[in-house]
């Protein structure tokens, strides 16, 4: 099956400019796409200094629902957003106070690629973190989903505000035009004996899945020795576990339904095929339908309900433990075309979570967000669109604030499968609703209240 590559490097013009990230494409570009991919033939798109961070979404989605492998090679710069402290890509117009509107959110990333298979997906980043960045790194993770495999490195700010060179990537780019296309672990240790031999130290390495955890480089006093880019639930083999953190995405675990403690897991990969979850914020503005899924601390460790009743035509019990895996079992449902065992399968967790930890528990949030994008993939929008709505009620019932990343989301994607209710009379029973809601939650992007009212005004005058 042929592979998809997405070369990005992005960085800053003016005096914020921290890495000339651009440079190290024209290196990347000469190697064949076979041999970037891993893959007899390969599909290449190349964003050098990107304006838009829509335009990178557009085509990071495009990439992700690909078929085959995806390989990611990104080189540029870290900052942080000024109001929730979270970390962007930096793109052309950034500036420090304008992070947040023209950067590019990394959980972006973790979001377009939830629902990729497992070993699909492999990212390789050469990243520069400004100064607040680079502090935020000491106890905070930068990942890309738990599906994705994550190599590469993040540098310290440079000396003197010199502009540096993405030289991890550019080694990576070299070796790879030198014929052949070793192993990706193999490519990395080189990339970075190669950096290291030339005296760079100090970096944040990034390490995929269960293998040794990212490692601060010699000479880094103070630099945790955890790997941003390591997804850490699936270090741990034969444990599937499921988030339970304000905002996690509904289709992000892969739990054991033992009395097993969680934290964040495997995303539903084999819903992929069905569709594409985030298919736009809302038709104006195709922003992420869950902006910030990712972005907040998850919770203590509760544990996950016991095993749940087995449900007519959804597989259960087994020898293999991911047979009793729910997420498994509703994907596999999904995939069957039976959506009616799916959803009943989800509201018996749903129910079950309720009467464990309380109906407003992030337990029991996280199987009625599964419903939602369940109702989403049956067709039924405005059953997804009620159950989004009713999400962002609960999260906002208890005292989560209006820009938290989870009652964003939900209200993104409340907003978003609005907008695609074909019925008329049911779509203008909603809206009312939906803008009041919008009122409350405005979101990241401007005039979504606006174009609530501007649709609701439309469906008026329709019959």
């Amino acid at each position: 099956m042929p592979g998809t590559v997405l070369l990005l490097a992005a960085s800053p013009m003016g005096k914020g400019c921290l890495v000339d990230a651009a440079s190290v494409l024209p290196v990347l570009a000469a190697v064949p796409p076979p041999v970037l991919a891993g893959t007899d033939t390969a599909n290449v798109v190349e964003l050098a200094d990107p304006l838009d961070p829509q335009a990178v979404l557009t085509r990071l989605r495009a990439a992700a629902v690909a078929p085959g492998p995806l390989t990611l090679f990104v080189a540029g710069q870290l900052q942080l957003d000024r109001r929730q402290r979270l970390p962007h890509l930096a793109l052309a117009r950034t500036t420090p106070p304008t992070v947040r509107y023209t950067a590019f959110p990394w959980h972006w990333f973790r979001e377009e690629l939830r629902l990729r298979a497992p070993g699909s997906t492999t990212v390789v980043l050469d990243l520069r973190a400004d100064p607040e960045t680079w502090d935020w790194l000491r106890g905070n993770v930068l990942d890309c989903g738990p599906t994705a495999a994550v190599y590469g490195r993040i540098a310290p700010p440079p000396v003197r505000r010199a502009v540096a060179a993405p030289s991890y990537m550019r080694a990576v780019a070299t070796i790879l035009r030198s014929g052949g296309r070793p192993a990706i672990e193999r490519l990395h240790q080189a990339a970075l004996a190669r950096i290291a031999g030339d005296g760079e130290v100090g970096d944040l390495v990034l390490t995929p899945f269960g293998g040794p955890v990212g490692r601060a480089v010699p000479d880094a006093p103070g630099i945790p020795a955890v790997a941003p880019g390591a997804p850490f639930a699936l270090a741990v083999p034969d444990a599937f576990r499921v988030p339970v953190g304000p905002g996690v995405s509904p289709a992000s675990a892969a739990p054991d339904t033992s009395d097993v403690p969680v934290t964040s897991g495997a995303p539903l990969s084999s819903v992929a095929s069905v569709a594409s979850v985030a298919s736009g914020a809302w038709a104006l503005a195709d922003g992420p339908a869950a902006s910030d899924a990712h972005a907040v601390p998850r919770a203590p460790r509760p544990r996950v309900p016991g095993p749940v009743a087995p449900v007519p035509g959804v597989a259960s019990g087994g020898p293999d433990r991911r047979d009793s895996d729910p997420h498994v079992a509703i994907s596999t449902a999904v995939r069957a075309g039976r959506h009616a065992d799916a959803d009943v399968l989800a509201a018996h967790l749903e129910q079950t979570a309720a009467a464990s930890y309380g109906p407003g528990s992030e337990e029991a949030l996280h199987w009625a967000e599964v419903r939602a994008d369940l109702a989403m993939f049956a067709g039924d929008a405005e059953r997804s669109c009620r159950t989004w709505m009713a999400v962002a009620d609960a999260r906002l019932e208890a005292g989560q604030p209006v820009d938290a990343p989870a009652v964003e989301a939900a209200v993104d994607r409340a907003h978003h499968q609005w907008g695609r209710i074909h019925d008329v009379p049911r779509a203008r029973e909603l809206g009312p609703a939906i803008a009041q809601l919008r009122g409350r939650v405005p979101g990241r992007r401007e005039g979504a209240l606006d174009h609530v009212r501007q649709q609701l005004r439309q469906l008026q005058t329709q019959g």
